[in-house]
């Protein structure tokens, strides 16, 4: 694990019993990312937030073609990789370990949880969808096996187009997660209260 990349907060992960692993936006922070915790139903969590380097995943946008994000998107994906895989390898279980990101991070966490599909504790995706000039199914891979979703935009928003919004939901219902998928007209690109709320509700409520 790229220790000195990752902020940590909450519980210790030997006292903890679930994970949330946190993924900053484009020019955000992971301690930005992390606090947003403290607003989350999180208290008996880890929470590991990476940071990435000059605080950008990858440099065009999600919706411009993969190659134009490389190697920057493969590197991004593969610190989740091994991230996880730590998680697994120090037992904790995937259905205890919880995916969280906002914007270019929200992005991230959708194409990763979709390539690692099986039952997680649960995903938020905050104003995000799967990364590419359009959507390549065969690079998704497994079954959420009724993992809870949560994907939160604004229509219209700067960044992220609904209609890739929708088609993110409709593919991780397709592998078996339970999606729940709210759309706010004219909000901004930001994290709404009531998202914040559903969230809590819809994946980390026990």
């Amino acid at each position: 694990m790229h220790t000195k990349h990752i902020f940590r907060a909450g519980k210790s992960l030997q006292e903890a019993k679930k994970v949330l692993v946190a993924i900053h936006g484009r020019g955000g922070t992971a301690t930005d990312i992390a606090r947003l915790a403290d607003h989350l139903d999180t208290a008996e969590f880890a929470i590991l937030a990476p940071q990435a380097t000059g605080r950008t995943w990858y440099p065009n946008s999600f919706m411009a073609p993969r190659e134009s994000n490389e190697p920057w998107l493969s590197s991004a994906l593969k610190q989740l990789d091994e991230l996880l895989e730590e998680l697994q390898g120090g037992g904790i279980l995937p259905e205890n370990i919880y995916f969280l990101g906002f914007s270019q991070g929200a992005c991230l966490c959708a194409d990763f949880v979709a390539r690692r599909a099986q039952r997680f504790g649960g995903v938020v995706i905050f104003t995000g969808g799967l990364i590419g000039d359009h959507i390549e199914r065969g690079r998704h891979q497994g079954d959420f096996a009724g993992t809870p979703i949560f994907i939160g935009t604004s229509d219209p928003d700067l960044h992220v187009p609904v209609e890739r919004v929708q088609e993110t939901a409709a593919l991780l219902r397709k592998m078996n997660a339970e999606v729940t998928e709210k759309i706010y007209l004219n909000r901004g690109h930001t994290i709404s209260q009531e998202e914040i709320a559903l969230a809590n509700t819809i994946v980390f409520t026990p």
